[in-house]
């Protein structure tokens, strides 16, 4: 059995991770469903998403759509309650220096674009989506390995703009100093959030009881802290009807 919870997982975040894991679990097992007492989210991602031992794990929208959409079953979407975007969906938020006199994305269309992956939807797939309207794709562009860091790249000075989803901005608004040294000039649209996935297909709308009841037993503090205000289904042809950046 592997289990993950990976995405947006923080230091500062920890015990409230740890008590939600604990939530699935035990809903899972009420459910006659057993999962691993121990994350793994140290494990390289795709390791995780394709082990035919996956219980529970937490995805995105690209590597979904491209890889994982045949391999797993897809239980349900974690719903952040960002301003604009129905259940389950995000934006990302189009993030400058402060002290950038530029104001207008096309006035970046020179400029260095650093992302966290190019296999994300909300760092990557999403800023092409928002570049493609205004007629340009960043020719400079590079990966910095997560959203974090690509804020304190743009932060420093070692790139210019870059795109990350609404909810990993708020926690790094919330825990990261350069935040202060940042500001938003504009967002994408939505498109469906970081879906909860599991290698057991059949037992999908179990699993999706079980993280409904989850997020249900939170304490309010905890669902505050994560963000999470419920969870979402979305179907998995809306997954696969955004549209896929050219390759890198």
């Amino acid at each position: 059995m592997i289990a993950s919870m990976m995405m947006y997982a923080r230091p500062e975040l920890a015990e409230e991770n740890a008590r939600y894991w604990s939530l699935i679990r035990d809903a899972l097992a009420r459910r006659g469903i057993e999962a691993p007492v121990e994350l793994s989210n140290d494990l390289p991602e795709f390791d995780v998403w394709q082990s035919p031992d996956l219980v529970f794990s937490q995805t995105c929208g690209m590597p979904y759509r491209n890889t994982l959409a045949d391999q797993v079953g897809l239980i349900g979407t974690p719903d952040f309650g960002l301003e604009g975007c129905p259940p389950g969906h995000y934006v990302s938020a189009v993030i400058v220096r402060a002290d950038d006199p530029r104001e207008a994305l096309t006035d970046f269309a020179d400029a260095r674009f650093v992302f966290n992956q190019d296999c994300s939807q909300s760092g990557y797939g999403s800023a092409w989506l928002l570049a493609r309207k205004s007629g340009f794709w960043f020719s400079d562009r590079r990966g910095s390995g997560g959203h974090v860091l690509s804020a304190r790249d743009v932060a420093r000075g070692d790139a210019d703009i870059t795109v990350i989803d609404g909810h990993s901005w708020r926690l790094i608004q919330r825990y990261d100093a350069h935040a202060s040294d940042l500001r938003v000039i504009g967002w994408t649209d939505p498109t469906p959030a970081t879906p909860y996935i599991t290698a057991r297909t059949e037992q999908t709308d179990t699993m999706f009881d079980a993280v409904a009841e989850a997020i249900a037993e939170l304490t309010q503090a905890d669902r505050a802290a994560l963000g999470i205000t419920g969870v979402a289904r979305i179907p998995k042809a809306e997954y696969l009807a955004v549209e896929n950046p050219p390759a890198p």
